[in-house]
C-alpha cells in the first residue's frame, strides 16, 4: 500500500542512517518481536525495553518511512469523538477513563522525548478548538460541562473572548490545556537510536511473509529468514492483515503542508494548536523553526495521492484556509504531501491479543490521535505481556462489545 505521496517535511528535518543489513542472526530469538518500526512499534519497543524484555523490531521499509514520516505532530487528549459523545456510546465510566489515559499518556510522551539522545522539538501547548458553525457552539459548551466536571483541564470561550487571544471569529471555542506538539519524524528516530544503544535488534527491508503461533512460541517467517518469540505485536498502521474479522476500520486519505518559517508570530495565542467542530476538520501548528504544519481536505479514499498537481491544488486550498484564520500573515508553501489514514468504527483503538491467540498482539492506533492511542497503548501491551492485571484492555480490546453491535 502508498501510504504518502508528496512531498514531505519532516524527513527534511533529520538523516536516517539505516541500522541492518544482510542476514538476520542465527539465534534470532526474543521475549518480543514487534512487526513495524513507526511511531507505534518504537514507542512499543521503547516501553517493553524499559521493563527489561528482549526486544527485536522488522520493517519492510526504512524505519519510521510509513505513515509516521507524514504524521502531522498534534498531541491531544481530547479526541475526533468528543468524551460526552464517547460517554453516551460506551458509558460514563470507560469513557472518562479513556479519556484520562490519554491525559496520561501524553505525561509518558513528554518523560520519552527527554530521554532520547535526539531533540524531538517535544513542547507542551495548548489547544484551541472553534465552532465551525455557529449552531456548533451549545455543542462545544456541552463538551466544556463534561470535561470539566471530569476534572479536565479547560476553558470556555465565547466569540469576545476569542477576540481578544486570536485574529479570527467564531462563535465559540473550547480550550484545553496539556496538550503537546512534537517533531515525529524526529521522535521516531531519536527512538530508534535509544533502542539501537539499548540493544534491540532492528530489521530494515524486512517482511513478514507468515507467522506460526504454538504453544511455545512464535516463528515469524521473514523476506530474509526466521524469528522467533515468546510474543509478537503487529504494530503495522494502516496495512494491518491478520486481524480477523472483528476488526472494523475505514482507511481514507489527507492532505497536508508545511510552510515556509514565517518572521513574526505574535498574533497565534502561545502557539496553540488549532483545530475545529467540523468533520472532517482542519487542523494547524506551528513548528520550532517558526512554520506552520496545517492539514484536512480529507477524502474518502483508501490510498495515498498519485499526482503532484493533485496534492498542490490541495496544498493552497489548506493556505487558504491558514489564511482566512490568519490574514496578516504572508504564506508561502514549502512542502506539500497527501497520506492515507485509518479510522475505526466506533472512533478508539485496537489494542490487544489478537481474538483466539494467546502470543499474537496488535496496537493499531487508528484515528486522529494515533501517537497518544500508541503510548497509552503500549503500557496496556506491557502489561498484558507480562501477565499483570490492566483493567484499561478491556475498552480497547479487538473484539470488544461495542464494535459487534455496530457489525448487526
Amino acid at each position: 500500500m502508498n501510504l504518502h505521496n508528496g512531498n514531505l517535511y519532516w524527513p527534511a528535518t533529520y538523516k536516517h542512517t539505516e541500522t541492518h543489513d544482510g542476514s538476520l542472526p542465527a539465534d534470532g530469538s526474543y521475549d518480543v518481536v514487534i512487526v513495524g518500526a513507526g511511531m507505534s512499534g518504537a514507542l512499543c519497543a521503547y516501553t517493553l525495553v524499559e521493563a527489561g524484555m528482549k526486544v527485536a523490531m522488522v520493517d519492510k521499509r526504512t524505519a519510521g518511512a510509513g505513515s509516521s514520516s507524514a504524521n502531522t505532530g498534534l498531541l491531544q487528549f481530547s479526541n475526533d469523538i468528543m468524551l460526552h459523545e464517547l460517554i453516551e456510546q460506551i458509558g460514563e465510566h470507560p469513557g472518562v477513563r479513556f479519556y484520562k489515559l490519554c491525559l496520561e499518556a501524553l505525561d509518558h510522551l513528554e518523560s520519552t522525548a527527554h530521554s532520547l539522545p535526539l531533540d524531538a522539538h517535544f513542547a507542551r501547548r495548548k489547544s484551541v478548538c472553534f465552532a465551525s458553525k455557529e449552531e456548533h457552539a451549545e455543542k462545544l459548551r456541552h463538551e466544556y460541562e463534561t470535561l470539566l466536571h471530569h476534572g479536565f483541564p479547560v476553558e470556555f470561550w465565547t466569540t469576545e473572548e476569542l477576540q481578544k487571544h486570536l485574529p479570527f471569529t467564531k462563535s465559540a471555542a473550547l480550550i484545553t490545556g496539556k496538550d503537546a506538539e512534537v517533531n515525529p519524524y524526529r521522535f521516531v528516530m531519536g527512538i530508534i537510536q535509544y533502542l539501537r544503544e539499548h540493544g534491540v535488534d532492528i530489521f530494515e527491508h524486512t517482511e513478514v511473509n507468515r507467522t506460526e503461533e504454538n504453544q511455545e512460541e512464535v516463528v515469524l517467517h521473514t523476506s530474509r529468514g526466521s524469528l522467533s518469540a515468546d510474543h509478537v505485536i503487529f504494530c503495522t498502521g494502516y496495512e494491518a492483515s491478520g486481524t480477523g474479522k472483528n476488526i472494523g476500520a475505514t482507511i481514507n486519505r489527507s492532505y497536508a503542508i508545511a510552510t515556509e518559517p514565517i518572521e513574526d508570530l505574535s498574533s497565534w495565542w502561545e502557539r496553540a494548536l488549532i483545530w475545529e467542530t467540523n468533520r472532517p476538520y482542519f487542523y494547524l501548528r506551528t513548528t520550532n523553526d517558526n512554520r506552520i504544519v496545517a492539514g484536512g481536505l480529507d477524502e474518502d479514499l483508501p490510498e495515498a495521492p498519485q499526482s503532484q498537481e493533485v496534492i498542490d491544488k490541495h496544498g493552497k486550498r489548506i493556505g487558504s484556509e491558514i489564511k482566512s484564520l490568519f490574514p496578516g500573515l504572508e504564506i508561502d508553501i514549502s512542502h506539500a504531501w497527501g497520506a492515507s489514514f485509518g479510522e475505526s468504527l466506533d472512533n478508539l483503538p485496537y489494542i490487544g491479543f489478537a481474538p483466539g491467540k494467546k502470543r499474537t498482539l496488535y496496537l493499531l492506533g487508528y484515528g486522529g490521535n494515533g501517537t497518544v492511542y500508541s503510548m497509552l497503548g503500549s503500557l496496556i501491551l506491557r502489561d498484558l505481556i507480562l501477565g499483570e492485571p490492566n483493567g484499561d484492555a478491556e475498552i480497547v480490546k479487538l473484539d470488544r462489545q461495542y464494535f459487534n453491535t455496530l457489525k448487526h
